[in-house]
């Protein structure tokens, strides 16, 4: 039976390969956007740039190398996270590509837990939309440092300078423009980096920039002469990594500009340590998948240590510990069998049936450190899947059991004679019909869909004076 999962990730099992050194800076790189922004073009893009891939493959093809599950080539869309990796300038990334429609937002939200830094990719068209909000205010809350990637700046209609408006009032005041364009909205529109040497653009950069750091603020007023290049990339690399500031970069993924611009932006301004390869393992798992022989595969982001092929690990509660039968680390142009992961790599480990995604395996120093509450909305739609074939009904229940341990989200309830499930809406459940038909062989129809929470007021409020002890309005659920 066909998994969700890319058998391809095996062909290079046999493969030696001396892999990024010991020493290596490692950063887990996200790449979000709102739907049809060109996120799954740019990481195709980066990958090319970062020498990973030979040649950038095309959505509409259905040759990208994240989009590896047949609905997402046949949809056009990413519905899972994938994990990709190339290794540049002696930082080996690690590239998290993620849905970019709101239905597919609980993939999001498993990825961004493991993140150091995150491209936010908006089009030069259409601008900041509505996801591109959702995300951006969940990745502050995690306190993940964002880059901002203009895209599509060669498309008819692009207005980078209109976006930037835009991006600044809806999104962030505190924004740093690495760059202008030329010639945009036609096929000629290029990219042109900031001229860091130069005195009118060093000085623009000093004013965006003091406002957020008091030492160069009165170096500023003090001096004769602008700030100094090393001084300024000095600052952006503080600031951005505190999240006090967000880099904006213009491009085009189709066309590969500004994309070396925004490698070179990412990998100087937010790679971080990637944790003590000496100390116990630990690992969090963002993602769960199972292989065409139906074994289970954790996707987990490690934080700490070493782990190594037969440890036996903890899980967590009252569950026993498991063993690590199998690693599988990301280099660049695959996912390869290793010994072990370490600190700050991302590994595919079989062995771990009782892990569940959200889990923290490992030797945990403080669980409470460990425990992070979603950042973005949890499904609200609750929905009754049932066969067209009434006999069929209770293998429904299991599929759709299998399905909600790779996406807890689902919630399944119910007994084996029915079946309901939590979703984000019409498209998810139509991405469920087309998963339970194609690799169960079962067909369904949704049925009394509906919203699984109302709020409403339960009283009136009044205004209350500021001297006056305030009013309060409650609001009760209704289901």
């Amino acid at each position: 039976m066909n998994r969700p999962y890319s058998p391809a990730a095996h062909a290079r099992h046999d493969t030696v390969s001396a892999g990024p050194p010991p020493g290596a800076r490692r950063l887990s790189l996200g790449v979000v956007a709102h739907v049809d922004a060109g996120k799954t073009s740019l990481t195709e893009a980066l990958l090319h740039v970062g020498g990973a891939i030979e040649r950038t493959g095309r959505v509409d093809d259905g040759t990208t190398q994240t989009d590896t599950l047949s609905l997402e080539r046949r949809r056009g869309i990413t519905i899972r996270s994938a994990v990709a990796a190339f290794e540049i300038g002696g930082v080996a990334v690690n590239l998290v590509d993620t849905p970019g429609h709101p239905d597919f937002i609980a993939e999001v939200d498993r990825s961004l837990a493991v993140l150091d830094g995150a491209v936010l990719v908006l089009s030069a068209v259409e601008g900041v939309q509505a996801q591109t909000v959702v995300l951006y205010r969940a990745l502050r809350r995690l306190g993940v440092p964002v880059v901002f990637f203009v895209n599509k700046i060669d498309r008819a209609g692009a207005a980078p300078g209109k976006v930037l408006g835009k991006m600044r009032s809806r999104l962030s005041p505190a924004l740093v423009p690495l760059g202008d364009v030329h010639a945009a909205g036609t096929a000629a529109a290029e990219a042109v980096p900031c001229a860091w040497e130069d005195p009118a653009e060093a000085e623009r950069l000093t004013e965006l920039l003091a406002g957020h750091d008091e030492d160069l603020l009165t170096d500023w007023f003090a001096g004769d002469r602008p700030v100094g290049p090393r001084r300024l990339r000095t600052a952006l690399g503080r600031l951005t990594r505190a999240g006090a500031v967000h880099p904006v970069l213009f491009g085009s993924a189709r066309t590969g500009a500004g994309v070396p611009s925004l490698i070179g932006c990412v990998t100087e301004l937010l790679p971080v340590a990637p944790g003590d390869a000496r100390t116990p393992a630990l690992a969090q798992v963002f993602k769960v998948e199972r292989s065409p022989g139906g074994q289970r595969i954790c996707t987990v982001r490690m934080r700490a240590g070493t782990l190594r092929v037969r440890d036996r690990l903890p899980l967590g509660g009252d569950r026993p510990s498991a063993t690590v039968t199998a690693v599988e680390v990301f280099e660049p142009g695959d996912a390869v069998r290793r010994p072990r992961a370490t600190a700050g790599q991302i590994a595919r480990l079989e062995g771990l049936d009782g892990a569940r995604i959200g889990d923290w395996i490992g030797h945990r120093p403080d669980a409470a450190a460990t425990t992070a509450a979603a950042a973005l909305p949890q499904p609200g739609f609750e929905t009754r899947v049932v066969a067209r074939d009434p006999a069929r009904q209770p293998e429904v229940h299991q599929a759709l059991a299998e399905l909600a341990d790779i996406d807890p989200l689902i919630a399944l309830r119910g007994e084996r004679g029915t079946a309901r499930i939590s979703v984000y809406g019409e498209v998810q459940q139509e991405v469920l019909a087309d998963t339970l038909a194609a690799e169960y062989g079962i067909d369904v129809d949704f049925l009394d869909t509906g919203v699984v929470c109302v709020e409403r007021p339960s009283g009136s409020g009044s205004a209350a004076l500021p001297w006056a002890r305030p009013a309060t309005c409650t609001a009760t659920p209704s289901r």
